[in-house]
């Protein structure tokens, strides 16, 4: 039995949600029986659950955990000869409170023992999952002593120390906490996956959306919704700039009007998130020679033209509605702007094949995903590049 050290000088600062630090470090084969099992279960019971009605990420969760989408990947991704990698530390994001779950499930099917550092900030749906999690665990003891969710404020040696018993870490919020979680020492073999800043767009063919019907639409509008005002726009993985290929101001108009529609039904715009948008748009307007007529149809859409494509575009970021617009003669000039900040490409009325042929064409080092609208969010054991069971485990080499 591989366990932590008590370490009872840092004890007294960690909250721990679930667990202690009596945590049991061995490794388990990628997808064991009982983290299937396991999984199954918190789905059966989330999807019971009728809170989960107002959380849309947890219904995420229990739909990704179900037993037919384990099932599948476990087919598609195991190998018999992989093992995981012992303790996995997660430091996860504060802007997608759900992702430490996520992050959790993916390393735990790799066959990892875990601890999750959650956001200091109080998340409904993050509590909500974390109590259901801790009363099933009771039934699978080989999980329970491998998991611990904990909350402790910044702190350098709590961190430093947590990093240095860990064979992996998992390391989201962006470039700053990657910056500052590298420089704690950690065993030679430790694995870090890190989930820097990230940038994301959509492109969108004019012809498609004057042939779409409005039933059509409609779904459009609902899954452009679900990619951006779901999240306020805070993911990495959610459009930031809309790309317009065969630009027609009637294609324009007739798609914003139905997401108009949509996020006027469905989109609560905070207070806090209003002026921090109103007060974007004038900085916008300050910094940025190249953008060009800003059009405000409703406070819930601000809309930002762009003029000219250059190596700062990335920097532009919205939220709570406010996008950045550009009309492509060719998918030519936006390639020639990607670098590794890139990370989604959301599309409609475009073939994905064509795009994933560019990337390789023109040597691109940015853009890891190319999916439809509407499935911005849908995160995966392939997410940013990276094949999280395999990263998170390691191969026995028999010859």
């Amino acid at each position: 039995m591989q366990k932590l050290e008590d370490v009872v000088i840092l004890m007294k600062n960690i909250n721990y949600i679930i667990g202690s630090n009596n945590i049991e470090t061995s490794a388990l084969e990628p997808f064991s029986d009982c983290v299937c099992d396991f999984l199954a279960e918190l789905s059966s019971d989330l999807m019971k659950s009728t809170v989960i009605r107002q959380y849309p990420d947890l219904s995420a969760i229990a739909f990704w955990a179900r037993t037919a989408n384990i099932k599948k990947m476990k087919e598609n991704y195991i190998q018999n000869n992989r093992i995981g990698r012992g303790l996995c530390f997660h430091i996860a994001p504060s802007n997608i409170p759900i992702n430490a779950i996520f992050s959790y499930i993916f390393s735990l099917l790799a066959g990892n023992a875990n601890i999750v550092r959650l956001s200091s900030k109080d998340f409904p749906q993050v509590n909500i999952i974390s109590n259901l999690i801790k009363e099933i665990l009771v039934k699978y003891p080989d999980i329970e002593a491998r998991t611990a969710f904990i909350k402790y404020e910044r702190d350098d040696e709590i961190s430093a120390y947590f990093s240095q018993c860990s064979d992996c870490r998992m390391i989201w919020g962006g470039d700053k906490t990657i910056s500052i979680f590298k420089k704690y020492e950690t065993k030679p073999r430790c694995v870090d996956i890190t989930f820097p800043d990230r940038y994301s767009v959509c492109i969108i063919n004019a012809n498609a959306i004057l042939n779409t019907t409005d039933d059509k639409l409609i779904r459009l509008a609902e899954n452009f919704y679900n990619d951006t005002y779901l999240m306020d726009q805070n993911a990495c993985s959610s459009p930031q700039l809309i790309y317009w290929l065969n630009d027609n101001k009637e294609a324009r108009t007739k798609f914003w009007n139905f997401v108009m529609t949509y996020a006027n039904q469905k989109y609560i715009l905070q207070d806090a998130i209003a002026v921090d948008k109103y007060t974007k748009m004038c900085e916008d307007s300050i910094l940025y020679d190249n953008l060009g007529e800003i059009t405000i149809d409703t406070n819930l859409l601000y809309r930002a033209e762009i003029k000219k494509l250059n190596e700062n575009i990335a920097n532009l970021r919205g939220k709570g509605g406010y996008f950045y617009e550009y009309s492509l003669k060719e998918t030519r000039e936006f390639y020639n702007i990607v670098d590794e900040k890139y990370q989604t490409i959301t599309y409609y009325g475009i073939d994905p094949e064509i795009i994933k042929e560019d990337i390789k064409r023109y040597h691109l080092k940015g853009i890891d995903r190319i999916v439809p609208i509407g499935q911005a969010m849908n995160i995966d054991i392939v997410w940013d590049g990276h094949n999280l069971i395999n990263e998170l485990s390691r191969e026995i080499s028999i010859q």
